[in-house]
């Protein structure tokens, strides 16, 4: 075999092998509010996996920073359980406090911040020693549950107060209270100095700067035929530096955003009453819950466009991605 012919079969040797290796998958796993279960899906195959019974109303779910257990707010319930990632079993309950909704977590992987809706706190609970470490009183039906990537921050909207509330993680004390628009839910954070907050009755998203916690921006969703009396912002997914995709509710749509200028750049069409977000690791995909549709849109994030619809339980709610 002559030099050039060698050249080009290693060449095609080295291609093929490229092509032919598999994509990395994931795995999806979503909370299905009516349903009571989770359904596991594989994020390569884009096929379920299984279905695993949980708690009354599972609602917020979110990966541990180990990425070896799923943390659920089984509402009705009044626990958040912990499944095991491998096993696939329930292995813990923790003390959350009475209907927990929505959580976070430190960067160090503990503690974990849950929104519990109708007793107006934030309870604070040590995932090594299952104890809770503070009860936070915020404003009436607390929701979404945002932290600082320094950890040093706990941001919790409340929706009926209509008010953003900063808690320093080590205190446990309130030191801000921004007044924002009607019924805010989940906020959302860049790794850059902007925060992203869904207001669900005003239909808008509020931008705020980290830093001075000052409103620089508030994104309606009334352009390209998008009313805002059906617009409903119940999540926001930013993609570092790039874009931010928000869940619009009974718009039954995901927008995208321009993360420099602020600006609504599509409006991508996916199941019925959309409510949360995740993007896999790579975040090469996005998936949404659509709660009156019972199913899971995919999002191609780099096409900007919707390739599957994946049926799920009763009332999909909650979205978390695991790199196992």
């Amino acid at each position: 075999m002559t030099a050039s012919r060698l050249a080009a079969f290693l060449i095609a040797a080295a291609w093929l092998g490229w092509s032919a290796a598999p994509a990395h998958a994931y795995t999806v796993y979503v909370s299905n509010e009516k349903g009571n279960s989770l359904t596991v899906i594989d994020s390569e195959t884009l096929q379920v996996l299984t279905t695993i019974p949980v708690g009354q109303r599972p609602r917020g779910i979110m990966l541990s920073k180990d990425d070896k257990t799923v943390l659920i707010c089984a509402s009705d319930s009044n626990t958040v359980q912990v499944l095991d990632v491998g096993t696939r079993q329930i292995v813990a309950e923790l003390p959350s406090g009475p209907d927990p909704e929505l959580l976070n977590i430190h960067p160090s992987g503990s503690p974990i911040y849950v929104a519990n809706e109708d007793d107006n706190l934030l309870t604070v609970i040590d995932l090594n020693t299952k104890e809770v470490l503070a009860e936070v009183e915020v404003g009436v039906e607390p929701e979404g549950v945002g932290v600082s990537p320094d950890g040093k921050t706990v941001v919790v909207t409340s929706e009926t107060t209509n008010m953003a509330h900063f808690i320093d993680t080590e205190t446990y004390e309130i030191t801000d209270n921004v007044l924002v628009g009607t019924r805010p839910r989940s906020p959302s954070s860049l790794q850059t100095a902007s925060n992203y907050g869904a207001r669900k009755v005003a239909g808008t998203v509020s931008v705020d700067r980290r830093q001075t916690r000052k409103i620089i921006k508030v994104i309606d969703f009334e352009s390209r035929g998008c009313s805002r009396s059906i617009s409903s912002p119940s999540a926001c997914a930013p993609r570092t530096g790039r874009k931010a995709f928000v869940a619009l509710g009974p718009a039954n749509r995901v927008a995208v955003i321009d993360a420099k200028t602020f600006e609504v750049e599509d409006y991508l069409l996916v199941g019925k009453r959309v409510w949360q977000l995740a993007f896999t690791p790579d975040q090469k995909f996005l998936f949404a819950t659509n709660g009156n549709s019972n199913d899971v849109s995919v999002i191609d994030v780099d096409r900007q466009k919707v390739t599957k619809s994946i049926p799920t339980g009763t009332a999909p709610w909650g979205v978390t991605v695991s790199r196992q």
